[in-house]
């Protein structure tokens, strides 16, 4: 079979680490499933992978990808949840693992024609959506469902600003937001991502740093370092941080004077669980919201999405297509 590979660790350079290649076809195994891959998406753990972060460098080679849809040998199509873990040993909830890991790390991950998944990793896939579509839910999509409906604490109406318009997180907090009736503030440095963002149902648009008009119930970051500041500055007393990401760095400055004296809660989140991806799921059908994805490409031509992914060249999801 054809796979997206990541070779070795370049940390200067990942794109020089990763390559299509001719793989074994994975072997069956106990609770675990082949799955023909019709289509998955790319992220930026798979450039951290290809870096080097993340894991013992005797892992390489690996297959890369943790989302991605298609259909088991026995013809039912799947949603794959990237997440490899033990519900029992999280307290319910398998991201809380100590163990846990994702498709693409210790196992070799979606981005290839077939992919051995657990069983328990399998989620039907709604009628109502697309191969594309469904490849960005398990990843970007889940991760900002988890955001919003679980760890930001807002009620409907709420203001949630969200830094960094065009990645596949802050597209999803845009239109998830939007539709459950938030009023969402983004950010951004390009004129143009500020109006397409909009254009996805975002209140309004500012540039990094920008004064807001007013204070947010909830910042919402997956940009780091270089906006931490501002996320901190325009959280209301009581408000939330929600963090998913650091893409500019993990090392900001960090008032905790901001944090203690005007009582702010600031909450991670790695992904989320395999119901909440089940429940994703149907909200798009139901609501009709569906992924924004910047562009589609075959298994052969990922050497592009990635070059684009990495320079920020995208807005929204970049879908590679094993047909």
């Amino acid at each position: 079979m054809r796979a997206v590979v990541a070779l070795r660790a370049e940390p200067d350079d990942p794109l020089r680490a990763i390559e299509v290649r001719d793989r074994p076809r994975p072997p069956a195994a106990e609770g675990w499933e082949l799955v023909r891959i019709k289509a998955a998406s790319l992220n930026h753990h798979d450039l951290w992978t290809a870096r080097g972060v993340g894991g013992p460098a005797q892992r390489f080679p690996v297959v890369l990808g943790s989302d991605g849809a298609g259909v088991t040998e026995d013809g039912t199509e799947v949603m794959v949840h990237g997440m490899v873990g033990d519900p029992d040993a999280g307290g319910g909830d398998e991201t809380l693992d100590p163990a846990r890991t994702i498709l693409g790390e210790d196992h070799d991950g979606t981005l290839a024609e077939w992919a051995l998944v657990p069983r328990r990793n399998l989620v039907p896939m709604p009628p109502a959506l697309t191969f594309e579509e469904a490849a960005c839910l398990p990843g970007a999509w889940l991760t900002a469902y988890r955001m919003l409906f679980e760890k930001a604490g807002l009620e409907p109406g709420s203001t949630v600003l969200v830094q960094g318009a065009g990645g596949g997180v802050s597209t999803a907090l845009t239109v998830l937001g939007s539709a459950m009736g938030h009023r969402v503030w983004v950010t951004s440095r390009s004129e143009e991502r500020r109006a397409r963002a909009v254009k996805l149902g975002a209140s309004a648009a500012f540039a990094p740093g920008e004064r807001l008009p007013s204070r947010v119930d909830a910042a919402l970051e997956t940009v780091g370092a270089s906006t931490w500041e501002h996320s901190v500055r325009s959280v209301r007393p009581g408000g939330r941080i929600v963090v998913a990401g650091a893409t500019t760095g993990r090392y900001p400055r960090f008032d905790l004077n901001q944090i203690f004296f005007r009582q702010l809660s600031v909450v991670g989140v790695t992904c989320g669980t395999y119901r909440q991806l089940g429940r994703l799921a149907r909200f798009c059908v139901e609501t009709g919201v569906r992924p924004v994805i910047d562009r589609t490409l075959p298994l052969e031509r990922v050497h592009d999405g990635f070059a684009a992914l990495a320079g920020g060249a995208v807005f929204g999801k970049v879908v590679i297509t094993c047909r």
